[in-house]
């Protein structure tokens, strides 16, 4: 695939194999970081990217996963402080071009913002098509 990309995606939760085994379906090339060796089972047979067990946190963690060649690195664990950590490591220490963090707390985005931390609040998005929902409920029902 000439449009390749090099991705480290830091948690192999739900979110994190699915966004492995999506991008290595397309043909990207993927490194998937997670403290818990068990969780790589919910990476499909035909992922064809690579598992590194350890703590993401940790500098030579991230230098086995070759962060330094990523396009892009998306912190997708459970621990809000632990993508912050991670998505600031891999902008300035590593020069990651493309970072992507999730965060849980609505109110941590701003600082992740004024971080240069592009992140994914699945809180605020949920709230969002709630809202959306009832807005476009109302609209059909001619109550707007």
């Amino acid at each position: 695939m000439k449009n390749s990309l090099y991705i480290v995606i830091i948690g192999c939760g739900r979110l994190g194999s699915l966004l492995a085994n999506q991008l290595s379906r397309v043909g990207h090339s993927v490194v998937v970081i997670d403290t818990d060796e068990s969780t790589f089972d919910d990476l499909s047979p035909d992922f064809s990217g690579f598992r590194v067990v350890g703590e993401a946190t940790r500098m030579a963690v991230l230098k086995e996963a070759k962060l330094k060649n990523a396009d892009v690195l998306f912190a997708a664990t459970h621990e809000d402080n632990v993508n912050l950590m991670v998505a600031q490591v891999a902008r300035k220490v590593f020069n990651v071009q493309h970072v992507l963090a999730r965060v849980f707390d609505p109110r941590r985005e701003q600082v992740y913002d004024q971080l240069g931390i592009e992140t994914i609040c699945p809180t605020s998005v949920a709230a969002e098509m709630f809202l959306l929902a009832v807005a476009s409920d109302r609209a059909a029902r001619g109550d707007a």
